[in-house]
């Protein structure tokens, strides 16, 4: 396993990517202010591994190896491991206060890993033992692997092969003796330049039309096909700021992509689906199934911190012991504690598939997502009535440190006494960047769209939620239907 400082360096080693922001191109992502705290954010997930108080809920043994590997690198085997996944999430939550970018690796891997057992046993092809060489890759290199499922869509009303542009679904341009040909692009991809490989998935069900579109395979992050748009976000440029107070969330922070593939080469060996187009939704739904699990412990890591900022920021107002304070903090805690249970009930209802390794259930991990799309709203929406409106109104940190104007600052935005005027400015910024700013993005806009839309929760609700056989309940104990259970 890496630790934290050997996963930066690793980043440093990587080849030069073609990284743009800004319309400007980024030459060292790694030490560039603005992608830097969601560097530090993914560096937590090598950090917590190398501390003896963590060892049992970050270090597991591999499956394949038996090596001691980084649990983000796993493959689950027990509802247990499906439970400490939820655990390990909502820790990095706490400690980073940010989206920490690894899960969504962790989630593919066990998506695609069981899906390509089932094509083998279908079709008789070899994409199994060839992900199982990948992982066993990943996992002795303890990579950080984006996990790539979004494409751009274009006219969402037309499939991918009707799109006037082919590019807004990733294609297979070329198939050679070597291996094949891919264009498209992937969006909203999360910590694409914090990772070393890129695995690469159908972002729908296709159709057999849609074959070309049918696709999975894995890519290095840098190869040099690849060109990166790194995602504007609300408050991003605070970070370039001289001062760091003003950013809220000093050293974290989340990030997004977008990734083009320009005619990108892929071998034989890192192809993991071409055409199979009846197994694509399989893997949509599995992946999107893992992944709204993980939101079951990473938002409520992230609602802990906004909670505790609250609870703070209140006593920094002087308003702490006031009912309704207390009353609202309450109810932040109800909600979030609601989503980690949902996160939790998922996993230990989980079951094995036919690959060996586990899936959650998928009926509570879709009510685990669609709660997530609305709590956390709450949460925010409480946390700013909470902090009041100097929260969006306090001048900035250069006014706090001028001579003309910091003296007033400091004198008329003073709060309770026992705390200092600097700390009260700094719990105010990172409230603010958990609800409204940069930070804001990882906790409340991918607490909506990530791993899928609400409606797309909505559907897979509507399907696993067996309606006859409620039904059937319902007509038993009216008489409609014989009661065979009854003692006559």
């Amino acid at each position: 396993m890496m630790t934290a400082q050997e996963y930066i360096d690793s980043l440093r080693n990587l080849r030069p990517r073609r990284v743009y922001a800004f319309g400007k191109k980024i030459e060292s992502p790694v030490d560039d202010p603005l992608i830097r705290p969601s560097i530090n954010c993914c560096a937590m997930t090598y950090r917590l591994a190398e501390l003896p108080e963590y060892q049992d809920l970050m270090v597991v043994t591999s499956s394949l190896t038996g090596k001691k590997i980084n649990r983000f690198c796993h493959l689950h085997q027990s509802t247990e491991d499906l439970v400490d996944k939820v655990k390990m999430q909502r820790l990095c939550g706490r400690l980073t206060g940010s989206c920490f970018q690894r899960c969504v690796g962790m989630d593919a891997m066990n998506a695609v890993f069981s899906t390509t057992f089932e094509i083998d046993e279908k079709y008789g092809t070899k994409y199994h033992q060839r992900f199982i060489r990948f992982i066993e890759q990943w996992q002795e290199n303890d990579w950080t692997v984006d996990g790539a499922m979004t494409d751009p869509k274009g006219n969402r009303s037309l499939a991918p092969h009707a799109q006037q542009d082919p590019d807004m679904f990733m294609h297979v341009v070329e198939r050679r003796e070597d291996g094949i040909v891919v264009s498209g692009a992937k969006v909203h991809q999360t910590g694409a330049l914090n990772s070393h490989q890129i695995l690469v998935m159908p972002t729908q069900t296709m159709r057999q039309e849609d074959s070309d579109y049918a696709v999975a395979f894995s890519i290095p992050a840098d190869d040099s096909s690849l060109l990166y748009i790194y995602g504007r976000q609300s408050c991003d440029t605070r970070k370039l700021e001289p001062y760091k107070t003003d950013a809220g969330n000093i050293n974290y922070g989340g990030q997004e992509a977008i990734i083009i593939f320009d005619h990108s080469f892929i071998p034989w060996e890192n192809v993991y689906m071409l055409g199979e187009t009846d197994f694509s939704g399989m893997l949509v739904e599995r992946f999107a199934g893992y992944h709204r699990q993980s939101y079951g412990g990473c938002k409520p890591g992230n609602g802990d911190v906004l909670i505790g900022a609250s609870q703070a920021i209140a006593e920094y107002n002087g308003c702490a012991r006031a009912s309704h304070i207390k009353d609202k903090l309450i109810e932040m805690v109800h909600l979030n504690e609601t989503l980690y249970s949902c996160g939790i009930a998922c996993s230990s209802q989980g079951a094995p598939t036919r690959a060996g390794n586990y899936q959650i259930d998928m009926l509570l991990a879709n009510v685990c997502k669609q709660n997530v799309t609305r709590f956390p709203y709450e949460i925010a929406r409480l946390a700013q009535d909470i902090a009041g409106g100097l929260m969006v109104t306090m001048p900035s940190q250069e006014d706090f440190a001028s001579e003309e104007t910091g003296d007033w600052c400091r004198k008329l935005l003073a709060g309770d006494a026992s705390y200092s005027v600097e700390d009260r400015q700094r719990m105010l910024r990172l409230i603010e960047a958990m609800t409204i700013g940069s930070v804001a993005v990882g906790y409340l806009t991918e607490s909506l769209h990530g791993a899928g839309s609400p409606q797309a929760q909505r559907i897979m609700i509507g399907r696993q939620a067996d309606l006859d056989f409620k039904k059937s309940l319902a007509r038993r104990l009216c008489g409609i239907d014989e009661d065979t259970l009854v003692v006559k």
